[in-house]
């Protein structure tokens, strides 16, 4: 901390600082302060802070601050207004930039540390009511930048899950009527129960199941905490075939099963677990054409469990890989859903410790890995009857 001691009994006690010292000492270092503090926030920024705001909120502040102190020794009111004003702005434009709140704190945090650091270098004397008054100016700041950057989060997150919940509404509207239309013509009998009419009500109805699926896997990861549990893979994948062979089939697909040892577990939540698995392969439907192959299996590398669905939608153009698992976005020319199931299954991976990764096959498919860790095999318990194995 700069100088501000006590002295010991017996010692003359130092005159009185001079109010304004510590205004003085910041205009007086006002550029090295900032060229300071401006490092430290491109250190820790991630993404880069614009130049923008490092030449504009810093230097805003700092000279608020000077303000402050000069007011507080010639016992004028602080404008704390203006300072919460800049502020606000400030944890606005943060928010746009896509830091995280923490970082909107420590952009002040950064600043007030390279003055007090700076002012110990120097060995400056400051008294304790200029600190008083820093810290007054620095909590007004933090509080309307925090406050500024969390209402902002706060409209985009309901922006976002009112337009989600508009797309599916529409979507599942559209496919209702579709399924309303084609079972009016087959009971009205003016086309074959099994012709192409009926198969477009299969489709129909096919497509209202997944809707439903990815939905409640979507509320399930936000709604309740996880039942983690040891999870046998192979079960997993017989459960996800089954619902997928009948999709299958309808599409004209032929799908491909890979077992994998019955001992291979991993811990996570089941529902959530086999919804990302059961979404994955949905999509690999909706993307390959009739007659191709899709497979799902599973395979173990070192202490991971790689469950990998490859689907044959001819490769992706360059640069969508890394924009896919984003929400609403969609691939193709079929552009039928909601371009939600990858981000639900980005996120229920990631709520049971892994990832999903995607390899792109260029002219042949896609191939989706959802990546756990491996639970260790359960010790083997041997019984008093039974021999101990050799060394």
């Amino acid at each position: 901390m700069p100088n501000v001691t006590t002295p010991p009994l017996g010692i003359p006690r130092a005159k009185p600082v001079a109010a304004g010292m510590l205004r003085e000492f910041i205009t007086t270092h006002r550029d090295e302060i900032l060229v300071r503090a401006r490092g430290r926030v491109r250190a820790r920024n991630a993404p880069a802070a614009a130049e923008a705001e490092l030449a504009g909120a810093l230097p805003s502040f700092l000279d608020q601050l000077g303000e402050a102190l000069r007011k507080a020794a010639s016992r004028e009111a602080i404008d704390h207004a203006e300072i919460a004003s800049s502020a606000t702005v400030h944890g606005m434009h943060r928010f746009r930039q896509g830091l995280t709140v923490e970082q909107v704190v420590h952009d002040y945090g950064d600043l007030c540390q390279v003055v007090t650091g700076l002012a110990v270098e120097q060995n400056a004397r400051v008294s304790i009511e200029e600190f008083q008054t820093l810290n007054l100016c620095l909590d007004d700041a933090i509080a309307a930048a925090v406050t500024a950057f969390s209402d902002q989060r706060e409209r985009a997150i309901a922006s976002e899950e009112t337009e989600r919940l508009g797309v599916l509404a529409h979507e599942m509207r559209n496919v209702l009527s579709n399924a309303s239309l084609s079972f009016a013509s087959i009971k009205k009998g003016v086309v074959a129960a099994g012709g192409s009419t009926s198969a477009a009500h299969d489709r129909s109805l096919l497509r209202m199941h997944t809707l439903i699926d990815r939905s409640l896997a979507d509320v399930h990861l936000k709604a309740r905490g996880q039942n983690l549990e040891s999870v046998p893979v192979w079960e997993v994948l017989e459960e996800v075939e089954l619902g997928g062979a009948m999709v299958a089939q309808t599409r004209k697909i032929t799908l491909v099963v890979t077992t994998i040892d019955r001992a291979v577990e991993v811990k996570a939540d089941r529902q959530i677990l086999a919804a990302a698995v059961a979404n994955l392969l949905q999509n690999a439907f909706k993307f390959s054409p009739a007659g191709a192959t899709v497979s799902l299996g599973a395979r173990c590398a070192a202490s991971r469990v790689l469950i990998e669905i490859e689907d044959a939608c001819g490769g992706l153009p360059p640069g969508q890989t890394e924009t896919l698992l984003r929400p609403f976005v969609q691939r193709g020319a079929d552009r039928t859903g909601l371009g939600l199931g990858l981000s639900i299954c980005l996120k229920a991976v990631h709520a049971i410790s892994g990832d999903l990764r995607i390899q792109d096959l260029p002219g042949k498919g896609c191939v989706f890995t959802i990546d756990l860790p491996r639970l260790p095999p359960a010790p083997h318990a041997f019984r008093a009857s039974e021999p101990w194995p050799s060394p």
